[in-house]
Parts: structure tokens; sequence; C-alpha cells
């Protein structure tokens, strides 16, 4: 953009920066994705199976075998055991209700890597002869069945014991002394619930119905959300609070859209502000995972980033106050979409490997927007609440010299939910993906920390000290900007 508030990157300090930011680390592990097909869907509109993809396959990592027919594909869940659960109660979660939806066939035809989304994680999967005998077995859902697929589940595929003891062994032995053969639907759920305990991860919860109540547990909530939900008016009340607060003072300027997921204004005339909630559900479409659906949230977020830069570059900002501090996460394609309104070149932001596939990291390239972009200083607001795909956006973004993370440290909780059906019908999901920065350092439960530190969310003033960090990142900007 030629806007002369539109600043340019120092030559040298982005040669540096740059390189450094982009240096996957050398492996000799596999790189399927560098050597797979086009992107081609499993199952066309008229309900038939890609031929070249019908068959038998296992993944790497994940605990997956998908059987795909002419007319369909079936799922099963596979460790010590093999299954085909459930699903009964209908889906318990967004990560629950898709399937493997896109294929890139690998050059032997042996091997293949499956998607959920477009873009999406990459998921090696190998042909297998057949389907294996042990999955046609008749379906065992007592509680002792239950129990052993939950801890052979995060045996195989939990990626953090190393950061949020205890063990899983000493976790077991706490869910196998509770477990009894015939034990009715509550003990099951309590002695399953026991395993959580401590686990401080946000990302890792068990969801299902017992006794007809849908019931779910899920521990490292943070600081700031369990207590606002435990005030008077709750959360609705805070987060009312905060939005009127913010409106309030961006005056005329202030825009509340995308189904209130985005809020962005001018302060004082000088500085941008953009503050995202979510990543994701800017439009009311429910078919959530389809082609449709993703072109229309990408669309429409990008009409919104569209609306809010030029307005910008037309206010002739000095800087960006970019506030995810109350980001509740989403889509990763939203996320990596927010840091590209942010540069003039690729670059990679970080990397994900799940646990036990075997495979390298893979690089995750964040690239311009076609839109609008911003090349100043930005200071990027964050606090505990900031979480998944905030801490992914959070994360990219600090990879370039202009941004700098103001604020509290973030939750700790990258790894996209690995949604696992348990024989009874009950959703487990797990963190089994490691997200790192591009030097291979990994965040996941200390979370990201500031490098101005602010309390966002002070316990006496959720609201009042939540636009008081605001206007001091903005003064941070405002001296960069103009030292004098």
């Amino acid at each position: 953009m030629s806007n002369p508030i539109i600043r340019t990157f120092a030559a040298s300090l982005l040669a540096a920066c740059w390189a450094h930011a982009s240096g996957a680390y050398a492996q000799d592990l596999p790189s399927p994705w560098t050597e797979a097909g086009p992107l081609s869907e499993i199952t066309a509109d008229t309900g038939e199976t890609d031929p070249a993809v019908r068959g038998i396959w296992q993944s790497r990592g994940y605990g997956r075998i998908v059987a795909i027919y002419a007319d369909g594909l079936t799922q099963y869940e596979v460790g010590a055991t093999c299954y085909r659960p459930d699903r009964a109660s209908g889906s318990l979660s967004a990560m629950d209700s898709v399937g493997y939806r896109y294929f890139r066939m690998l050059p032997d035809g042996d091997s293949a890597i499956f998607q959920l989304l477009r873009g999406d994680t990459n998921v090696v999967f190998d042909r297998l002869a057949d389907l294996p005998e042990s999955c046609r077995d008749e379906l065992d859902t007592g509680p002792e069945a239950v129990a052993e697929a939950f801890l052979d589940a995060f045996e195989r595929h939990y990626a953090f014991f190393d950061r949020r003891p205890p063990d899983h062994a000493a976790r077991a032995v706490r869910v196998r002394a509770l477990v009894t053969p015939g034990m009715n639907e509550a003990g099951l759920w309590n002695a399953l619930s026991s395993y959580m305990e401590g686990l401080s991860d946000s990302h890792t919860k068990l969801i299902g119905e017992v006794d007809g109540e849908r019931r779910r547990v899920q521990d490292g909530q943070g600081v700031t959300l369990p207590r606002e939900r435990a005030a008077e008016g709750g959360e609705r009340a805070w987060l009312i609070g905060l939005i009127g607060e913010a409106t309030a003072a961006l005056g005329d300027t202030a825009h509340h859209t995308g189904r209130d997921r985005i809020l962005w204004g001018v302060i004082d005339g000088r500085m941008g502000y953009l503050q995202i909630f979510q990543m994701g559900g800017f439009t009311d479409r429910e078919d959530f995972g389809s082609d449709e659906w993703a072109e229309a949230e990408l669309a429409e977020f990008d009409r919104i980033m569209d609306e809010a830069f030029a307005a910008f570059a037309q206010a002739g900002v000095d800087g960006v106050v970019l506030d995810l501090s109350n980001n509740r996460g989403g889509w990763d394609r939203i996320a990596k979409a927010i840091p590209g309104r942010f540069t003039d070149r690729s670059y990679t932001g970080f990397t994900t490997v799940s646990q036990g596939s075997g495979l390298a990291p893979f690089p995750h390239v964040i690239e311009p927007a076609a839109g609008p972009r911003f090349l100043g200083p930005v200071h990027v607001l964050t606090s505990d609440v900031t979480v998944s795909g905030g801490e992914l956006a959070t994360l990219a973004l600090r990879q370039n010299p202009n941004v700098t993370q103001v604020g509290a440290t973030t939750r700790g909780s990258f790894s996209t939910p690995l949604a696992k059906r348990l024989p009874n019908g009950w959703l487990l999901e797990l963190s089994n993906e490691v997200f790192a920065a591009p030097d291979g350092k990994v965040y996941e439960e200390h979370g990201l920390d500031p490098r101005v530190a602010v309390d966002v969310y002070p316990a006496d003033a959720p609201v009042e000290g939540h636009w008081r960090a605001v206007m001091y990142a903005a003064t941070l900007d405002r001296a960069v900007s103009d030292p004098d």
C-alpha cells in the first residue's frame, strides 16, 4: 500500500528476524504434504465416494480407521481395541460434528492425507488390506470397557504429561480403583472425571449424558473466567459491560459487527482498535465444515477487515491495538488470517505435529492479506482468557518484529482437540497436537508471556481495568510512533 501512514519494515531488521522466524527445524522425518496430490473431496454431491480413495485406511497417530465404500464411509476408533462407537446421542461438540471430507493422495497410492476441513491438519492414513477382525467384534459398552478405552486414548495420544503432572500411570491407577463391573452411569462418570483433576487443560474434556442429563467436565479455565462467571450478573453482564465501555470510548467510529464477534474503531483519531472475540461464527450458517460455510465465514471476515483497515488508513492512524484479551479461539484459518493483515511477506507463524504420527512438524505459513493491511506498530493485548485460536494468532504475530504483546500471559492451551467417542457414546476430547514457535519452543500449559505486563481484568475493576489496559497499549504505540 502506498499510503504514507503505512510504515515499511526496516530491511536489515527484517532480514534477521524473518529468516529466524521461517527457519523450520531440519529433521530427518517425513513431510508427506510436500509430495501429495491435489485436494479432492472424498464424497461427491451424489453421495458416491471417489474410487481412488475407496478401501480401508488407518491413521498415523489419532487412533482412527476409516472404511470408505462406494456409498459412504465408516469411522472406527482404534487402539488396544477397535470399535465403532455408539453415536445415537448426535454431535456433542463442534469437533465431533465433522468427519473426514477431503484427501490428498500420495504418489504410491498406498498412503494419503485426510482432512476434516480445507486447509486443516494433515492426518496421514495408510491403506490396510482389510478391516481388522477386532473391528467386527460386538461393541462392549460395559463400564470396564469404556474406562479402558478412555485410558488407552490418553496413553496413546495425550501430548503433555511432561507439562501437566502427574503422569498417565498415576491417573490410570486412580480411575481403575473406582471402576467396578456393573456400576451405574453416574459412578462411571465420576471415575473418569477423576482423571481430569488438576490436568489444567481447557482443550481436554469429557462430555456425555448421564441418567438423561447432559454433563461436561473440563479443567484449566484460568482465573478470570471462573471469577466473572461466579460474580453477580455472571459472564454475560461482564461482556456487556466490556462492549459498552469500548463502544462509548470509540464514539462514532465504533463498529460492533460479525454477529457481535468483532468490535473496531479509532481511538482519539490516531490509534486503530480491533477486538476479535472469536475466530469464526461471523455468519448465521449452521452447516459447519462445509465448503459453503467456510467460504461464507472467510468472505464476511474479509469484508469486515477490509472496512476496518481502510478506515484506519483514512484516519492516518499511528498504530493499531489488536485486542485478543477476550478471544475464545475457533477456526485456525481465521487465526492465521489475522496476522496476514500486518505483513507484506509470507513467513512461518508456527508449526504443528501430532503425538505418535512420526511426521516432521508442519509449518503454518502466514500469507499477506489481499485486502488493506497495516505495516506499522501493533500492540496485541492478551490475558488468561486468550486461548486456542487466540493464542495461535498471538504466536504467529510474535514472529513479526512490528508487533509487541501487551497484557497478561495467555491460557496455554493451543492444541486442536482430538475428538474420540467412547464405546458408550460419551465424547472424550484431548490435546494430541503440539503447536510450537518456528524455533521449536512450546508454550503449552505456561502460555505466551507479554513483553509489557498489564493487568487487563483486575478483580476489583474487570470492566474499567480492561479499557485502561487498552489505553495504556495505545499510549505505548504513540510513544513508538512519536518519541518526542
